[in-house]
């Protein structure tokens, strides 16, 4: 896969992704640090990236496989962004197409958009209500509960 190779020779700072093993470039780990100056800051953070076997047609799924409080992460760890949406048209009308899947996004996009999102929370279209209701009403508790997790990803809580 022609991603890999790019990756490899010029990865984004701080993120480290690429196949689970030779025998199968569909499934993928990525580790996405904790932006600078947010509430994430210092953890690093494991996932996996499925990708369809019409892939590029098709986005990747992402799940992240340790615990995260965001409010654009579902419970079970599925990443909710634009991105990774299929392509075309939103058939609720939330999003445009241009916001959604397209072919000539990449694994660097998604893996940067996803650092993006923890370090700016969309809580207008929450994956995690629970989550998205501490962001706006107890910025605090969602900054603590972020900073244990960070913690928590490096074993240290």
């Amino acid at each position: 896969m022609a991603e890999y190779k790019q990756l490899m020779s010029n990865p984004p700072e701080g993120i480290m992704a690429g196949p689970v093993s030779d025998e199968n470039y569909f499934e993928w780990e990525a580790l996405i640090p904790g932006p600078e100056g947010t509430c994430f800051e210092g953890g690093i953070f494991p996932t996996r990236l499925t990708f369809p076997t019409d892939y590029p047609l098709n986005p990747p799924k992402m799940i992240f496989t340790c615990e995260m409080y965001h409010p654009n992460i579902y419970p079970d760890g599925r990443v909710c962004i634009s991105i990774l949406h299929p392509p075309g048209d939103d058939p609720m009308g939330y999003e445009t197409s241009a916001e959604r899947w397209s072919p000539v996004q990449s694994i660097e996009k998604i893996l940067l958009s996803v650092m993006s999102m923890l370090a700016e929370p969309n809580d207008e279209s929450p994956a995690n209500v629970d989550a998205a209701k501490t962001y706006r009403e107890n910025r605090d508790e969602f900054r603590r509960t972020a900073q244990k997790l960070a913690r928590k990803s490096l074993g240290i809580d």
